[in-house]
């Protein structure tokens, strides 16, 4: 399912521009990091995916839907959000329900319900949790409850706002693990995020936004490599991409296989 952008613009109350002329269009079954500063426009614009906002000028196109046609909670079929902060999101009195919520709403029949609930709580690893009250769980914990509330919609496009926020290295490890099993499964995945180590080692398409416009748009090694130009949006490349660079490496990398493979390239030629 395609999302389709022209010529977006989205002003807040006091005419503040947060977004001035976007076009932008995702495939289905991309995997599309979006980086810049606070302010850049980022989180501004991934919530027309789904309706959260609307345009102030301009078109969004989830499929064949325009989204000024369409409430959230249709869109919801479509577009599942992971917030930032998953305690804006979650309010049911054990994880089960929590899961369960979402595809209820949407009318699925109990078995596919018992089915969805069943795979996320499997791919989040909250098996020994399911009786359990989320906000009886760790902050960390508490982010998978809410990741798994939205992979068990079975939309084909999933946002997740900053994920790696506040995680330590083994969850941060789990996220990029379940991201890659979505997307085997051809879902779309989104992310905003400002850990651009995790955005180049798990997305494959990054988009930079400075001041409501898209700065730089297209594969991850051709976007990192870019170095002042990400500067502008006060985003550095990724460390090892960047230890590359002070090594002499001949080509982008940007994660640790790449960098390897390189460096060993590197030290044969010399």
């Amino acid at each position: 399912m395609r999302i389709e952008i022209s010529d977006l613009h989205f002003t807040y109350p006091g005419e503040i521009n947060a977004l001035q002329g976007i076009d932008l269009t995702i495939e289905q079954g991309e995997k599309v990091a979006i980086v810049g500063q606070n302010g850049s426009g980022k989180t501004t614009l991934v919530k027309h995916f789904n309706a959260l906002l609307l345009p102030t000028e301009g078109i969004v196109q989830v499929g064949d839907w325009d989204t000024r046609d369409h409430s959230v909670a249709e869109l919801a079929s479509r577009v599942g959000y992971v917030f930032q902060n998953p305690d804006e999101q979650l309010f049911n009195s054990d994880v089960k329900s929590e899961l369960g919520f979402g595809p209820r709403n949407l009318g699925y029949e109990s078995t596919r319900i018992n089915s969805l609930v069943d795979d996320a709580i499997e791919l989040t690893g909250l098996e020994n949790y399911r009786d359990t009250n989320p906000y009886d769980l760790s902050p960390t914990w508490r982010k998978m409850v809410a990741l798994g509330s939205i992979i068990a919609l079975d939309s084909p496009i999933m946002i997740f706002d900053e994920p790696t926020t506040g995680q330590d290295a083994q969850s941060v490890a789990q996220i990029a693990r379940i991201a890659g099993e979505l997307h085997s499964r051809g879902k779309t995945l989104i992310t905003i995020s400002h850990d651009i180590d995790f955005c180049a080692e798990n997305f494959d398409r990054i988009i930079a936004m400075s001041e409501g416009k898209i700065l730089l748009d297209g594969p991850v090694l051709e976007v990192i490599a870019q170095e002042e130009s990400l500067a502008t949006t006060f985003v550095d490349p990724p460390q090892l991409t960047r230890l590359g660079k002070e090594l002499g490496l001949p080509q982008t990398v940007n994660d640790q296989d790449s960098f390897l493979d390189a460096f060993r390239q590197h030290r044969r030629h010399q």
